[in-house]
């Protein structure tokens, strides 16, 4: 009857790596960290890729600031302020006219 026993524990016995307490403790908390936990590696991935993504905004930001300080400075000058105000929104002074000249970019058809 022993040896019924021994034979059954012998058939059925688990590889030793996988009877080790402590590699399966170990190999259970990697998953656990990798794929299970809030803070995994998943999330972690796509939380760099926003951190990236905001990094980037806040560089283009900061160029647009500095590009539009200039612009500010340059327009202190009140010849500056004049010819961007007759440019960007047509106004004029009080004893001359303005004429805002289009040109189409289609061809004139030829009608008989």
């Amino acid at each position: 009857m022993d040896e019924e026993i021994e034979k059954k524990k012998r058939k059925f016995q688990f590889p030793a790596l996988l009877r080790n307490r402590f590699l399966l403790v170990g190999l259970f908390f990697i998953i656990w960290m990798l794929f299970i936990d809030n803070y995994s590696f998943l999330e972690h991935r796509v939380l760099n890729k926003i951190t990236k993504d905001l990094e980037d905004n806040k560089a283009y930001f900061q160029d647009e600031i500095l590009r539009d300080q200039k612009a500010v400075k340059r327009l202190k000058n009140g010849e500056a302020t004049e010819k961007y105000a007759r440019e960007q929104y047509y106004m004029k002074r009080d004893n001359e006219d303005i004429y805002i000249i289009e040109f189409d970019s289609l061809t004139p058809v030829n009608t008989p």
